[in-house]
């Protein structure tokens, strides 16, 4: 599996981060105005090599680049648009990091360009992320449900660890970046005042570490708009679709404050979104409050 192939790659990148020197920027960078770091330069390269190479998928659209990269031939049957290295923020300090994409089905019926990428979370056909981590996890969804698989650094193979992950009902945790608050809705203020009196706050500040703890333990991913950021932060085809996707084959739901993740009809390849993601009822409580 392509995926698993290129994580791989990325994880013996992590091991040695420092002593191959992949950490640090790069100087240059990206389409989204951020720094480069050297492991996002390489881990898209690394995934772009991956999925060439396997030969079933025509394009990507990546965090790193302007514009599509053409990666099959015309008998190529998915589309994926990916964040190769999520978390760049926490690269040189030992902090999880991830790889998070959406895989959508190729339309035959027209000719591939960079609006070929532009289709609703609600048509993907499968997500995935891997968490480099205190171990390699790898988790994928599709309408069959959600597994994960852990990397076994003996063999250089990913086991399937949990056949079926459903988000637990009973949920501990809320997620957010509190040094936004002043730049936050007053309703979102007040959701999170009635949060922080009965959960426990973790952010991590890596969007696939946080997002895999609550979908294990149970909780709600916070990041609204603000001020600075009247559209939202966050990228809808390659950060929220794919997670919003995993989460409802895990029970759960996606939203942007107004509507479904899944039901955004895309722009532009680097649209940003607004997103509140987890727990049925913990989104809703964040999405409905008034003050």
């Amino acid at each position: 599996m392509a995926i698993a192939s290129g994580a791989l790659t990325i994880q013996k990148q992590v091991d040695r981060l420092n002593i191959d020197n992949h950490h640090g920027t790069t100087g240059k960078t990206n389409v989204q105005g951020e720094e480069v770091q050297k492991l996002d330069e390489s881990g898209n390269e690394v995934f772009i090599d991956s999925f060439r190479k396997c030969g079933q998928v025509a394009m990507v659209g990546s965090e790193e680049l302007e514009g599509p990269e053409f990666t099959g031939d015309d008998h190529s049957p998915y589309l994926v648009n990916m964040d190769p290295v999520d978390g760049s923020s926490n690269i040189d300090v030992a902090v999880s990091i991830g790889s998070i994409f959406g895989i959508w089905p190729r339309n035959f019926q027209s000719q591939l360009n960079e609006s070929s990428l532009l289709s609703k979370g609600s048509n993907q056909v499968a997500a995935a992320y891997v968490v480099y981590g205190s171990s390699t996890v790898m988790v994928i969804a599709s309408k069959s449900g959600v597994q994960s698989f852990t990397l076994d650094t003996s063999t250089g193979m990913f086991v399937l660890t949990n056949q079926n992950v459903v988000l637990p009902s009973n949920w501990k945790y809320y997620s957010v970046n509190y040094g936004n608050w002043n730049g936050f809705s007053k309703n979102i203020q007040g959701s999170l005042i009635k949060l922080q009196s009965s959960y426990s706050l973790r952010y991590v500040g890596s969007l696939v570490a946080d997002f895999h703890r609550n979908l294990l333990k149970g909780g709600v991913f916070i990041y609204p708009q603000d001020e600075n950021s009247p559209n939202g932060k966050l990228r809808l085809m390659y950060e929220a679709n794919p997670l919003s996707y995993i989460i409802k084959q895990a029970g759960g739901v996606g939203s942007s404050g107004k509507e479904g993740i899944l039901d955004v009809e895309p722009k532009i390849l680097h649209q940003r979104t607004p997103l509140i993601l987890g727990n049925s009822d913990a989104v809703e409580l964040v999405v409905s409050y008034k003050k």
